[in-house]
């Protein structure tokens, strides 16, 4: 255990993906939320495994915890987006996926999104008067939503945490866990 491990104790966070997520930007962050004490549950269009990518080649799976037809976002304290171009492709135009995402923003829990994940919070409409960063081939669908998007490693607006790619995990992991603790603290005292 580390000296974190109660940082997130009891936090509830579930991590929407479906088959191609960039395996490191599901798995690294999952394990830091983790380690912090938090309650990750992998939620998905269907049951089974996932598969991931690493970046364009196949790589491992991972089991799905629960279906989006079983999820009721009001069970859970902040989501995380994985990126990777199918998972968060086949994602966007997913009814229940956007209907998560903003039942949770709409409650202003956080959410933490990289790489090719803000394509889900455009399809859900929630990105309009946001700054953003993200994978750079994705800014132009960003800008027309509405984004303000930048070119930076890790970036806070509100109640979303965004990163760029997989060599951004160590700063996303950490304002992940800053972004997500605040959240816990404040819903505590609330």
């Amino acid at each position: 255990m580390t000296e974190n491990s109660n940082q997130l104790r009891n936090l509830r966070v579930a991590i929407l993906a479906t088959d191609g997520f960039e395996e490191a930007e599901l798995l690294e962050p999952r394990k830091a939320l983790d380690e912090a004490g938090a309650k990750t549950t992998l939620i998905a269009p269907k049951s089974g495994q996932l598969r991931a990518m690493k970046h364009d080649e196949k790589a491992g799976s991972v089991k799905v915890d629960m279906t989006l037809d079983d999820a009721d976002p009001a069970n859970f304290d902040a989501v995380l987006l994985p990126g990777g171009a199918l998972n968060a492709d086949a994602l966007r135009v997913n009814q229940r996926a956007q209907a998560f995402v903003k039942q949770i923003d709409a409650q202003r829990k956080p959410i933490a999104v990289i790489c090719h994940g803000p394509w889900l919070l455009i399809s859900a409409g929630l990105t309009p008067n946001r700054t953003l960063t993200s994978y750079h081939t994705i800014q132009d669908d960003l800008r027309n939503s509405g984004v303000k998007w930048v070119d930076e490693e890790v970036n806070r607006d509100k109640n979303w945490i965004s990163s760029r790619k997989p060599d951004d995990l160590p700063a996303f992991n950490r304002a992940t866990l800053e972004l997500f603790g605040d959240s816990k603290a404040r819903s505590q005292s609330a």
